[in-house]
This record gives C-alpha cells, sequence and structure tokens, in this order.
C-alpha cells in the first residue's frame, strides 16, 4: 500500500504526484451524461464554439475528481477512512480536451481525532496544473486518516 498513514504526514509535507493525465472527450462525454448534467458547454461542440471558450469546456466536477484521484496514490491510498469535506474548492482557469493536468499536495494542517484515538484528521491542500503550467483546479481536502498503530493491531488481532 502506498498511502501514508495519519503519523506519517508531517505539516509542510509537499508531493508531486505522477502521472499526470491527459483529458479525453470521452472523459468529458462520460462524465457529464452519468452526472445528468445538461450544460452544452459541455456536451454541444457548436454551442460551446460560440461560447466565449471557443470549445468544449470539461465539466469542472470532473476535474476537481481529477485532481484528487490523481493525489491519492501517495497520500491516501489504503489508509484513508473517508473525505470529511472540502473547504474551499476553486478553479482559477477552464479545462479543455486534450489538456494535461498534473498535480501537487501539501500537508497544511493535521490533529487526532477529538472522539475516535485510533484515527486523525489530515487537510491537504491540493493543485491542479495544465501543461501551460496555469492552474485549473486548486482545493483544500478534509481526510480521516487511519493511524498505523491501530493498522498494525487490528492486523495481529
Amino acid at each position: 500500500m502506498s498511502g501514508r498513514y495519519f503519523e506519517e504526514l508531517e505539516v509542510g509535507m509537499e508531493f508531486a504526484h505522477e502521472p499526470a493525465r491527459t483529458v479525453t472527450e470521452t472523459d468529458n462525454l462520460l462524465f457529464t451524461t452519468l452526472t445528468l448534467n445538461p450544460q452544452p458547454l459541455h456536451l454541444d461542440a457548436e454551442f460551446a464554439r460560440a461560447s466565449i471558450h471557443g470549445q468544449i469546456l470539461v465539466n469542472s466536477i470532473f476535474t476537481l475528481g481529477l485532481v484528487v484521484g490523481l493525489s491519492v496514490g501517495d497520500t491516501t491510498l489504503g489508509t484513508t477512512l473517508g473525505n470529511l469535506g472540502f473547504e474551499r474548492t476553486t478553479f482559477p482557469n477552464p479545462v479543455f480536451i486534450g489538456d494535461t493536468i498534473r498535480v501537487s499536495s501539501k500537508v497544511v494542517a493535521r490533529r487526532e481525532s477529538r472522539s475516535k484515538p485510533d484515527r486523525g484528521i489530515v487537510t491537504f491542500e491540493h493543485t491542479g496544473l495544465n501543461q501551460r503550467g496555469e492552474t485549473v483546479c486548486s482545493c483544500i481536502r478534509l481526510a480521516m486518516m487511519a493511524k498505523r498503530e491501530a493498522d498494525e493491531t487490528a492486523t495481529n488481532a
């Protein structure tokens, strides 16, 4: 398992996640239709061509999911007990079909759980950049993380 336990995540730690991911037309089409989002900016090439963007705009919720997903291998794979929420999410630049997104993360806060001694809460700041180095998504995510000690105790029981 490549995820980090609560004890291994210190404030100030930074991660440059690999691999990056190129967004395809299929990604955007499937995500947009599966989530029942009828916004023509995501689905209708002629409508999008006449918009300020001049082309199809990738669904921002797909972008958020991709940014968080690209961070999982280095941070929370198999060690998170769940997301607790997002404090802030911004999309300062659009994502278009064919853009390649790379992600970095930083641990900005952590604390022991007040009610459950086998876990802690870690706050991550995730940043997604396109191939031009422009920020396309930034979010603050709170994750409930398992403690190594608790996981080892459960495994040995």
